[in-house]
């Protein structure tokens, strides 16, 4: 961890870029968020599941089935009384009103019939009278019961014993002594003494009837959470397109909450703000360089919001299933163009966040991070294609196998085991093998190099690099053997050690435009000697311009070209300058004329190869190669770099550079060692 001060480090408009960073990403990402985990599928029964593996988020009722419901209703329909209420009142003031109509008597029939038809009537007012609408309603079913209340009492009567007005006036004529004078009383028009005496008790009945209807039980049973509903492939058989359709019914009621939308929001927000923050903090603390490079910090942001997106659209729309997904990826892009601990905290920031509106959050987790973390491991030096498949096949072994042991932990019995999620697994693993063709796309969006770009770039037949061994063959061997010296003291010090050589391949390409004039290429002729040292200054420095020139028409990556531009720094052609000012002593020297256009190394990679290729190019002068020469070559021109401040632009300490100056200093004592003389055979 490299110090970091917050108030030295941090300055305003730091802390407002990365709080608007947050912002920007939590907001993209939790408006692309399911609102919640429904599930739009359609659900036929008899046909084979096309969707995801389905598991119960959370308990549900089994609910009945409309047609099983409306039965239920009909059935207990049969045991609803409705309520009527007696009026007492009725029956005297129509038996007295008929008592005072005919109080003269009946024409043609005894006095007696008056009494008699009172009592008939008396009769029928006991039994219930209702009016003819209230009687056809419910008088279809005769074995019904109507409660006719009657002060504090209520009493069932069967609706055959009450009667309709018109049914009351056929009763009359019924009775024996009634039936055989029927032609003289039709004229009395005894109808109009027979009125309703029930009137329908609507508060009370509703309320019955409420109670009924409230009595049948919806559901049928009890789906708890964590319970397999179904598995893609199975077969929607009757119960279990009831249990479908009930998990449907539960998630529409659950959405039209209101506020449990809101509150699902502001839950979402705050989870999401929390990773995203932790992630920024992070960087800030030990990756702070990323945020100088816009290229970084877009990649980073960009890989964690696309997959989390990717996720959400899935879960929204229930396609297939998480698993299919290839996360591994982003650890794969980050470890390859950045770093291990980058790699994890971000691909753990993402795993995350994706499993706030997954089903089965904790098994998601565990999958998925077992997988990043063995693609980070097996990507520990990217140096070939094929360490890509080997991730690919090892990611996919790793999460079966934490799918597999998480089985084991819940299920007692391996019968029960759904494969379905291995096959989705195994799909993935395919997906990763996308990662090669894709690392072309990020480096060409971002403007990375990887690993494997820069071994391409080694090889020898490139046009660029064959050329130079071909015209400047002399800078060609120099270039090889300074990216072996660089390559080793890389490794020593834990720099880039394929970056280091591939940038030394190409920092002198610039000479093949003029080879002659450096003297690795020269065969005893030196056209320096014709010219002034202003000029020769020039010619030399011009190699550093021709490269990047040479650099930019071969399309070389930009990190390339820096290693071209840097090499030199804004050091001096000391060699010129010193003949120019002996042969000018007294004239005021213009240094720019003399002076590489640089800039100095600004990385720890740059730095190796500055000393290296100083060093190696040096030490091709040395009279004679003992270690007491080859030792004070390397202090000399390593101190006097170090003095003149060509590394202070660059993250190097004064321990890589001691270490730098070892791994020089025994390799050149390895590449100089003097041979034993063959003896001589003698005759």
């Amino acid at each position: 961890m490299s110090s970091f001060n917050i108030k030295n480090d941090l300055t305003w408009r730091d802390f407002l870029i990365r709080l608007g960073l947050i912002i920007i990403t939590v907001a993209i990402i939790v408006w692309m968020m399911p609102r919640s985990s429904q599930h739009n599928f359609k659900i036929e029964k008899g046909r084979p599941w096309i969707y995801t593996d389905l598991k119960a988020p959370f308990d549900f009722p089994i609910y009945k089935s409309d047609e099983a419901v409306k039965a239920e209703r009909d059935s207990i329909m049969k045991q609803y009384e409705p309520y009527y209420i007696m009026n007492s009142e009725i029956v005297g003031k129509q038996v007295r009103q008929f008592s005072k109509d005919y109080s003269n008597g009946i024409p043609g029939l005894h006095n007696d019939y008056i009494s008699i038809i009172s009592n008939r009537l008396h009769r029928l007012y006991e039994q219930g009278i209702m009016s003819n609408s209230d009687y056809a309603k419910i008088s279809k079913d005769t074995s019904r019961f109507v409660r006719i209340v009657s002060g504090k009492n209520a009493t069932s009567l069967q609706i055959s014993h009450v009667y309709s007005v018109v049914s009351a006036y056929e009763q009359l004529f019924q009775d024996q002594t009634l039936a055989k004078h029927r032609e003289v009383l039709q004229k009395c028009n005894l109808n109009d003494y027979i009125t309703p005496n029930l009137t329908y008790d609507k508060e009370r009945s509703e309320a019955s009837l409420n109670d009924l209807q409230n009595s049948i039980p919806l559901a049928s049973g009890l789906v708890q959470r964590g319970e397999k509903i179904i598995d893609r492939g199975d077969i929607v058989d009757g119960k279990t397109y009831n249990k479908l359709l009930s998990f449907q019914k539960e998630m529409e009621r659950q959405n039209v909450d209101q506020e449990k939308i809101r509150l699902n929001i502001m839950g979402q927000l705050l989870y999401t703000a929390i990773l995203i923050a932790c992630f920024t903090i992070f960087l800030t603390l030990f990756r702070k360089d990323y945020f100088e490079k816009v290229r970084s910090t877009t990649m980073l942001y960009a890989l964690i919001v696309l997959f989390t997106i990717i996720a959400s659209a899935m879960v929204e729309h229930s396609v297939l299933h998480v698993y299919i997904v290839p996360f591994a990826m982003v650890p794969i892009f980050i470890r390859v163009f950045m770093d291990s601990r980058t790699a994890f905290m971000a691909h753990s920031t993402m795993v995350l966040t994706c499993a706030c509106f997954l089903q089965y959050p904790l098994e998601f987790v565990a999958v998925e991070l077992v997988a990043g973390l063995v693609a980070i491991f097996s990507l520990r030096e990217l140096s070939s294609r094929s360490q890509l498949f080997w991730t690919a096949v090892s990611v996919t072994l790793a999460g079966i196998l934490t799918n597999l042991a998480l089985d084991w932990i819940r299920i007692n019995d391996i019968s029960k085991i759904s494969y379905s999620e291995y096959n989705y697994l195994i799909i993935n693993g395919v997906l990763l093998f996308c990662s090669y063709p894709l690392l072309y796309v990020i480096e060409k969006a971002f403007g990375f190099t990887s690993n494997i770009t820069l071994i391409e770039l080694s090889d020898m037949n490139k046009v660029v690099l064959r050329k130079m061994s071909e015209v400047a063959p002399g800078t060609f061997q120099h270039s090889i053997q300074v990216g072996n010296l660089a390559a080793e003291i890389a490794n020593k010090i834990g720099a880039k050690s394929q970056l280091v050589r591939t940038g030394a391949l190409y920092h002198d390409i610039g000479k093949i435009v003029n080879p002659i004039y450096f003297t690795e290429n020269q065969s005893g002729v030196n056209p320096h000697e014709k010219m002034n040292p202003i000029d020769s200054a020039q010619m030399i420095i011009s190699h550093v311009t021709e490269g990047t020139k040479l650099a930019d028409k071969y399309n070389l990556p930009d990190v390339i070209k820096e290693f071209i531009t840097t090499h030199h720094g804004q050091g001096k052609t000391k060699y010129f300058y010193v003949q120019y000012k002996n042969a000018h002593p007294n004239d005021d020297v213009d240094d720019l004329l003399f002076t590489y256009p640089g800039p100095n190394p600004f990385t720890k990679e740059q730095a190796i190869l500055m000393m290296a290729d100083t060093v190696e190019a040096a030490s091709r002068s040395l009279p004679d190669y003992t270690e007491k020469s080859i030792r004070e070559l390397v202090n000399r021109l390593i101190d006097a770099q170090v003095a003149e401040g060509y590394f202070k632009e660059c993250p190097i300490t004064f321990r890589d550079i001691a270490y730098a100056k070892t791994v020089l200093i025994e390799k050149l004592k390895t590449i100089y060692h003097t041979r034993l003389s063959y003896p001589e055979l003698k005759k």
